[in-house]
């Protein structure tokens, strides 16, 4: 069993409150800073274990209000499509894979900061089709949640009735996808020895974000997220040429 690496928990500890604060969710920043140290089907593992418990701890913190339309319309579908892009995730090559989440992440980054007021119309449809899309790259790359959280800003929620509902959507990817990876065989004793430190980071980044989004402008924010997913994409493409 590898030693525990300070610094990952540190990094992961920032992506928590990041991704609380930006809106984005913690994986878009915890899977390419854990691909640094894992490799990457373990990284899928990880990141699932961590968002369980990530999760749960956002919908304590922010569970008034919780839209339960939105579960249905977007939640249902992630939650069968995270399981489709799990299985998948068996199946294709993971130098492919981090190659994919690289170009995701920065095209993702550009569109969100090029086309600043991008909107999904309010419907069903862009409902259901946005919870699909978010839980199948969720289950191949282990981030879906930007995908998911645009869609959902289509409804004009309230700040903490949007956290709260993503985070329950989120949980039910994340544990589905967490019997997938584990059947899967990405879940290895190696990460065991991190659980009981993500647990602890997942309720602590979760009541830190809850803090500063008091205190700090959320469109301010987001563009200084989007500025760092762009970076941490294009680290992860030079990552890539360099091996």
């Amino acid at each position: 069993m590898k030693n525990v690496e300070p610094i990952f928990l540190i990094l992961a500890l920032l992506a928590e409150i990041i991704g609380t604060v930006g809106g984005f969710g913690s994986s878009v920043f915890f899977v390419p800073i854990a691909n640094f140290y894992f490799n990457f089907q373990t990284v899928l593992g990880i990141t699932a274990l961590f968002h369980v418990v990530s999760n749960l701890s956002k919908i304590a913190l922010f569970r008034k209000g919780i839209d339960k339309k939105l579960i249905l319309y977007i939640g249902i579908p992630a939650v069968l499509f995270v399981i489709v892009g799990g299985i998948l995730s068996k199946y294709l090559n993971t130098q492919f894979l981090e190659t994919i989440l690289g170009v995701f992440l920065i095209s993702l980054s550009l569109l969100f900061l090029i086309k600043k007021n991008l909107i999904v119309k309010p419907e069903k449809k862009e409902a259901l089709l946005g919870g699909s899309l978010s839980g199948f790259i969720a289950g191949i790359l282990g981030t879906g949640g930007a995908i998911r959280g645009l869609t959902m800003a289509a409804f004009n929620l309230e700040k903490n009735v949007f956290i709260a509902t993503s985070a329950v959507i989120d949980f039910g990817v994340d544990f589905s996808r967490t019997v997938v990876y584990f059947l899967n065989g990405f879940i290895t004793k190696d990460i065991l020895i991190y659980i009981p430190f993500l647990f602890f980071i997942g309720i602590f980044g979760s009541y830190l974000g809850k803090l500063l989004l008091k205190k700090i402008s959320h469109e301010n924010f987001k563009r200084f997220s989007l500025i760092l997913i762009l970076f941490i994409g294009i680290v992860t493409i030079l990552k890539i040429l360099v091996k």
